[in-house]
């Protein structure tokens, strides 16, 4: 798989993330009402007995009544774990529960993993066989080579969905993307490129299939492995697959078949590639050094040595990564939309092509602003990013035509257009941008203060932020933190910074501060440094206000009226601005922002209208265009209340500002949400169901939020303090490592109130 991250964290912090709440990363939900004797009656019996008799009659209408069509078994038998060798089914099983969660991640495919205890190739063949009516695809992983190349063969063969193994042509597909345009860039003919492939496993000779496809001959591609070039006659270490590849030539060495080569491709081992033999390759060389998790030569070293090469890797801390996810979640989503019987070449191909079509697209503004995407086409930019969402459009439906053209669809679709347009509404677009939030975070790191920093979950939080490359975590705590640190698994605990009240040179500076601030609100100067001494948050917003921070995470300790009391000593709203928070509800394929949650009991119309209008802002920096309701017990005056004035005078200050989103209200929930209910107003000025929701006050919203939080089906981030002059969140006592990283980072890049 190449798929490696630059991301690094403990031991324990993997562990918890696995084991913490229910156990594992999935979990089956109905897609039904199952709440009543009816609903389970229509579930099973004897309901069921209705789409029984249909599929009996015609099997394709299984496609139609039953989850086959948009579910996919990831199977493994643990005989090729990541880099770790073969160490059983079982232990597969994290993996294989990671690639399924992908699965649905990206293209909304449902997914899952299945280990299965033998290492005989005819009973894995036989298991994964018998399981052809319950699954839409098959997608093998972490299968030793050469068992992988007959179980694949084998399975395609007997087997009337895809069967696809993606650690060989997951990488080959990714691979001759890049390929395709380092061509292109260098402009040469795939026709006379002169290819070397360095390693011989299943990846490599995956590779080397697909890109004699695309057009590279087969006298212009010479594999090698570890007894050297594949020549006609060579007998040592040969079987059918490697004899494929094997061509008539007097070369025998690396060195020596790198002598005028285009390209290196490299799928065997770390720092197989020394630099001296780079030098010996044809002018604007391609490299793609695909070696896990370290390559056959780093980027620096490569362009040390050849400074006109263009280079990839499976490394996300380099540009251009060869990243399989890039690929197979698509290529599934669209064979499974046209019920393909197979993934074939030209499928692949199309893939290949439409990743190509994608990095070499110009970026939309409107993408670049909501994505963060900033890239431009050229050699540090052959391969999109993994978290481009624009994919889901184009690869799938790349992959569906090539699948009817080539005769392999059995529900052909008519209205590609149709089809692109339903591809984006399945995902849901902050995903990508909290994606694309990290990666921002990585490319300009920052410091976060932690002011809670002897509370364990805080610890492991501040040490996942520094290990995940996001920035530097500023402790707030006593000495004891360092043994804390050390008790967590770290080794090197006396490099993280940890600010401590009792022995601070800034504790002098932070009284006159704070004094200066309060001394008018009935605080004595022994108040001030009583406070700056023995409250952390004091302390650590004080730490914030000096500069020695960019942001700052409180709230694990305190309730959260508490806590922004504390932070409102130290520090003022914008000016301007109506603080406030807002709750964001993530589903698959939606988000809902909701609003003031935390801090205004009864706001007036222009604060509502302030809260809305800052709160859209946010809902465009995630990626959506926001359509805002004001929420209400009445539908436009149905029933009448004293409270509904406030809302409606909050809608026409937003009437006068101009303001360049749709708002509606006052609304029930319901009429907001439900497109049929809306249909009753065909007044109403939203086009489609609010995904702002604006709360008449601070009781509703945060009952709603937390009840939401408690009840819900769906992920929820929050709450996010906006509108303060410095950026500090303040998280719920309940939350985990995680949730607390993911807060660290929006509130460092300026994500929630930039």
């Amino acid at each position: 798989m190449a798929e490696e991250s630059n991301v690094q964290f403990s031991e324990r912090e993997a562990l918890l993330f696995h084991s913490e709440g229910r156990p594992g990363k999935i979990e089956i939900i109905a897609s039904k009402p199952m709440s009543t004797q009816r609903d389970l009656a229509l579930a099973y019996s004897p309901g069921v007995a209705v789409p029984v008799r249909a599929i009996a009659a015609d099997p394709a209408t299984a496609y139609d009544y039953t989850a086959k069509g948009n579910l996919v078994a990831v199977i493994s038998n643990g005989t090729a774990i990541l880099g770790l060798g073969n160490l059983g089914a079982l232990a597969s099983k994290p993996v294989m529960e990671g690639k399924s969660v992908l699965f649905k991640r990206f293209a909304d495919v449902d997914s899952i993993d299945i280990e299965l205890k033998t290492e005989d190739v005819d009973r894995f063949i036989d298991a994964v066989e018998l399981m052809e009516p319950t699954f839409g695809g098959i997608n093998l992983e972490d299968i030793k080579s050469p068992e992988c190349f007959i179980i694949e063969q084998t399975l395609r063969e007997r087997m009337n969905i895809p069967v696809f193994h993606d650690d060989q042509h997951g990488t080959a597909i990714i691979a001759a993307a890049g390929l395709i345009n380092a061509l292109y860039l260098t402009k040469r003919d795939i026709a006379e490129t002169k290819v070397v492939m360095n390693g011989a496993g299943a990846a490599a000779l995956a590779c080397a299939d697909l890109v004699k496809v695309m057009g590279v001959k087969q006298e212009n591609l010479l594999m090698v492995d570890l007894d050297g070039v594949l020549y006609q006659g060579r007998e040592a270490g040969m079987n059918q697959w490697k004899s494929a590849h094997a061509v008539a030539t007097d070369k025998r060495t690396l060195a020596e078949a790198l002598d005028g080569a285009d390209v290196f491709m490299g799928l065997s081992a770390a720092n197989a590639l020394p630099a001296e033999l780079l030098k010996k390759m044809a002018p604007n060389p391609i490299v793609f050094a695909m070696a896990n998790p370290d390559p056959e030569i780093t980027p620096p070293e490569a362009k040390a040595a050849r400074p006109d090469v263009i280079i990839a890797t499976g490394r996300s801390d380099y540009p251009n990564q060869v990243n399989n996810v890039l690929g197979f979640p698509f290529i599934f989503r669209g064979a499974l939309d046209v019920r393909a019987t197979t993934i074939n070449d030209a499928m692949k191909v199309a893939a290949a092509k439409a990743i190509a079509k994608l990095a070499r697209q110009q970026v939309p503004e409107e993408v670049a602003a909501a994505y963060g995407v900033k890239h431009s086409f050229g050699p540090e930019y052959i391969i999109p990013a993994p978290f481009d969402p624009r994919l889901m459009e184009l690869v799938p439906a790349a992959v569906a035509q090539a699948a009817m053209e080539s005769g392999v669809a059995t529900k052909p679709i008519l209205d590609m257009d149709a089809y692109r347009h339903t591809l984006r509404g399945r995902l849901n677009p902050t995903t990508s941008v909290l994606s694309l939030a990290y990666e921002g975070a990585k490319a300009h790191p920052k410091r976060v203060i932690f002011a809670e920093g002897e509370e364990e979950v805080v610890l492991r939080a501040a040490i996942n932020f520094r290990e995940g490359g996001y920035g530097t975590p500023v402790l707030v705590g006593r000495d004891d933190v360092y043994d804390r640190l050390r008790a967590l698994g770290v080794t090197d605990p006396e490099t993280y910074e940890v600010h401590n009240s009792r022995h601070s040179p800034l504790v002098p500076q932070m009284v006159d501060f704070l004094y200066a601030r309060l001394q008018r609100r009935g605080y004595l100067r022994r108040d001030c440094e009583r406070m700056v001494n023995q409250d952390r948050n004091i302390f650590g917003a004080l730490l914030l206000q000096l500069g020695e921070g960019d942001a700052m995470i409180t709230g694990v300790t305190r309730t959260y009226a508490q806590t922004i009391r504390e932070l409102r000593r130290v520090i003022d709203p914008k000016e301007g601005r109506t603080p406030f928070g807002i709750h964001v509800l993530v589903g698959q394929s939606h988000t809902v922002f909701i609003a003031d949650t935390t801090v205004n009991e009864r706001p007036n119309s222009e604060e509502l209208a302030d809260i809305a209008e800052a709160t859209a802002q946010v809902a465009r920096r995630m990626g959506h265009e926001p359509r805002v309701a004001f929420l209400s017990y009445a539908n436009f005056g149905n029933p009448e209340g004293k409270w509904l004035e406030q809302l409606r005078g909050a809608v026409g200050v937003l009437d006068k500002r101009e303001v360049s989103f749709e708002y509606e209200g006052e609304m029930t929930p319901d009429v907001a949400l439900n497109p049929r209910q809306l249909a009753n107003y065909p007044f109403a000025r939203l086009s489609g169901p609010a995904n702002v929701l604006i709360m008449p006050g601070l009781q509703s919203a945060n009952i709603s939020a937390k009840l939401l939080r408690e009840l819900g089906g769906d992920d929820m981030i929050g709450p996010m303090l906006i509108g303060m002059e410095k950026p500090v969140q303040i998280a719920p006592m309940t939350s985990t490592a995680s949730e607390l990283v993911t807060l660290a980072v929006l509130a460092a890049g300026g994500m929630v109130d930039g």
